[in-house]
C-alpha cells in the first residue's frame, strides 16, 4: 500500500476529510486525519455502487 496515490477531495477543508486510492480490482479509503488508524478497501463495484448513490443524493442527509 506504500505504492498508492492517495487523493482527497477539492472540497475539503484543512485536511478534514476521506483520502482513496485506486489500485487494480479495488478501491482504498482512509481517514486524512487518522492515517494510521486503518485503510478500508472495497471492490471497484462497491465503490461504484456508493459513489453512485452520492451523486444521486442518498447520503445529503449526513453532511
Amino acid at each position: 500500500m506504500d505504492n498508492l496515490e492517495w487523493r482527497v477531495s477539492s472540497f475539503t477543508d484543512n485536511g478534514t476529510c476521506v483520502e482513496v486510492a485506486g489500485a487494480p480490482g479495488a478501491v482504498y479509503v482512509r481517514n486524512s486525519n487518522a492515517r494510521d488508524a486503518g485503510t478500508v478497501a472495497f471492490t471497484r463495484d462497491e465503490f461504484s455502487a456508493w459513489l453512485s448513490g452520492v451523486k444521486a443524493g442518498e447520503f445529503d442527509d449526513l453532511a
